[in-house]
């Protein structure tokens, strides 16, 4: 490529140099109340230079690919590495960069540019439609989001790495009203994209959806609030998937543990001496994976974006903390274990320290058995509000659908079931943890982080669990 040959030749005589380069498009298909929105589609192309050299960094993005572009990047980062070499917080020095060299592609089946724009119009219409089932729904919606990112990057030193992504996040929503009573159903758009193609439309049963979600909505303009009271939670894979992303992966990104966030996102209570001195932070039920190499996650990838080999590692085994989720730069400076997980939104944005695909391992009950277990107790499904503190420790979360569990048994709808912890007391409370039968694979693509702001994509792949002793109530 022009580009690839135009950094190689106006490299400078630095400690380390890389070329990130990042293309991306994507069209958005949006039927509201049968009516088709404007057709979204975007382009996006640009490149980051990242310099170290003499102990400091520095990074500069541009859009112009042109060779005075690139020879302006490189100037700016350069500067920028020379201001920084004495009051960084690591000689940078120290900081042994990876030189790799490899490939990836999402596993696709069925592209989604082999399907002309009507046919998949027609799919959300068709989906949209069959959402209205009663007067009392007022609003509802279907979507089919297409992404594709190409990214390059190269060392100075002979590492390159080419990794290309292809994504689908699909979505159904539905809302009823009934006087001063408004409820919600709904089914992917934040929490269930993947990579792949339209056969992921298949995977998820997207044309089945529908028919449930408006009955459901409509059960719950009937049904009582959910009872207060502490009690067990029953939390399907599709809230499991937040909780996760919020009380754990959060927690243990390295360079939040070393401060870099307290300004804008907040700090963490989790500190270097637990991952030094095998903090518990749940039950021996508690097994969290790492792993950006797990199959058609939506944060799948072989090499993160300061160009490490990812792989598969514990974070937490049977409940005990083992790692944090820091990529090379954050490793060095803590003198701790991390992970391949240094990551950026974009061609303009530097890498730092995000999940990737952060899972539950599975355990061995079947969703009959936990419900079985549960003498007095909610199933809630679904997110629909989420708040926890500065610390990424108290935690409170609203879901849109629950049901009473009463002596084994699953009993009557519930509404706005919501519950509160702390959370390493909540996930040593752990009881149950589903089998694979329960698992979804989920993932959202709005984790955001950072400053300036930063918006990735991260998946969760996670079974439904029981907890005890959760302070459960219901909204208003």
């Amino acid at each position: 490529m022009i580009v690839e040959q135009q950094f190689l030749r106006m490299r400078p005589a630095v400690d380390f140099c890389s070329l990130r380069l990042v293309r991306s498009r994507e069209e958005i298909i949006h039927v509201r109340q049968d009516i088709l929105q404007p057709v979204v589609t975007g382009h996006d192309t640009g490149a980051m230079i990242t310099i170290t050299d003499n102990g400091g960094m520095g990074y500069a993005a541009t859009s112009d690919l042109s060779s005075e572009g690139l020879k302006a990047a490189i100037e700016q980062a350069w500067t920028w590495a020379k201001c920084s070499a004495a009051c960084s917080v690591i000689d940078f020095r120290k900081v042994v960069m990876p030189k790799y060299q490899g490939d990836y592609r999402s596993h696709v089946e069925k592209r989604w540019d082999t399907v002309p724009l009507s046919a998949k119009i027609e799919i959300a219409r068709s989906e949209c439609a069959r959402l209205k089932t009663d007067d009392r729904i007022v609003d509802w919606d279907a979507l089919l989001w297409f992404i594709e990112e190409e990214q390059i990057l190269l060392t100075a030193d002979g590492g390159r790495v080419s990794q290309h992504l292809e994504i689908l996040i699909p979505g159904l929503s539905v809302t009823a009203n009934a006087g001063s009573e408004t409820v919600r159903r709904s089914f992917g758009g934040f929490d269930l994209g993947r990579q792949g193609g339209l056969e992921i439309l298949d995977d998820i049963q997207y044309t089945q959806q529908a028919p449930k979600l408006s009955a459901e909505v409509i059960q719950l303009l009937a049904a009582p609030n959910c009872p207060t009271g502490v009690m067990d939670v029953l939390l399907d894979a599709d809230q499991m998937y937040l909780q996760i992303h919020e009380s754990v992966g959060h927690p243990l990104e390295l360079d939040r543990i070393l401060g870099d966030e307290r300004n804008y996102a907040g700090t963490t209570f989790v500190t270097p001496d637990m991952l030094r001195n095998h903090y518990q932070y749940g039950s021996a039920l508690m097994n969290i994976t790492f792993d950006p190499t797990l199959g058609n996650q939506l944060a799948t990838y072989a090499f993160d974006d300061d160009g490490l080999k990812a792989e598969k590692v514990f974070i937490i085994k049977d409940g005990i903390l083992q790692r944090a989720l820091g990529g090379v730069t954050s490793q060095t400076r803590a003198g701790l274990p991390g992970t391949a997980n240094s990551r950026a939104s974009g061609w303009n944005r530097p890498p730092t320290d995000r999940m990737a695909n952060l899972n539950l391992e599975p355990g061995v009950f079947s969703f009959e058995a936990m419900v079985g277990s549960i003498a007095n107790g909610v199933y809630m499904k679904r997110n629909t509000s989420w708040s926890i503190d500065d610390s990424r420790n108290k935690f409170q979360f609203g879901c849109e659908y629950g049901r009473r569990i009463v002596d084994g048994e699953l009993r009557e709808v519930v509404k706005k079931p919501c519950y509160k912890g702390i959370s390493a007391t909540f996930w040593r409370n752990l009881k149950r943890v589903g089998n694979r039968d329960t698992v979804q694979v989920l993932g959202t693509p709005y984790c955001g982080k950072g400053e300036p702001n930063q918006v990735v994509r991260v998946g969760h792949a996670t079974p439904a669990c029981v907890f005890g002793d959760v302070d459960v109530f219901g909204g208003e």
